[in-house]
């Protein structure tokens, strides 16, 4: 009976430890300001290979640096970022609002935004305030940088 007490205890207080860690660790990617809520999904398919558009969604947190933006998975202990998207890299292509199986995976009122980082298609949801800040950072590019925000 102690044994089981102390293996519960034990197994709750690790509960506990790792809840504050993932709350200790967002704190510290806020810290320096400019956050904001982001999902990802890397190296999306053609439209014409007719795979599911939900799929490969990750819910994230990105951080302006720069001329660059930081984006941390949300359930991670990685201190570091998991992608970086430079200004320099990214082209615009498309905006549009989820359908079908994106609107389960994605949080309410997002905003996808397709583009390419140096050739890989990426898309980035984020709600209509976070995607005015940032077509707002991407044309704030210093002279002499190509920026498309179509």
């Amino acid at each position: 009976m102690v044994l089981a007490l102390v293996l519960c205890g034990t197994a709750l207080l690790l509960v506990v430890l790792a809840l504050f860690v993932f709350g200790l660790r967002r704190r510290l990617i806020q810290r320096s300001g400019g956050t904001f809520d982001c999902s990802l999904r890397w190296d999306v398919p053609a439209e014409e290979t007719g795979e599911s558009g939900g799929k490969g969604w990750v819910y994230g947190v990105a951080r302006y640096n720069g001329d660059q933006v930081d984006w941390f998975r949300v359930f991670s202990y990685a201190p570091r970022p998991r992608r970086t998207l430079e200004r320099s890299g990214i082209d615009v292509r498309a905006r549009r609002l989820p359908s079908g199986e994106e609107e389960l995976a994605l949080l309410s009122d997002q905003v996808v935004l397709g583009c390419t980082l140096y050739g890989t298609r990426v898309e980035l949801a984020m709600s209509d305030d976070a995607l005015t800040g940032f077509l707002a950072w991407l044309e704030a590019a210093p002279p002499g940088q190509r920026v498309n925000v179509a």
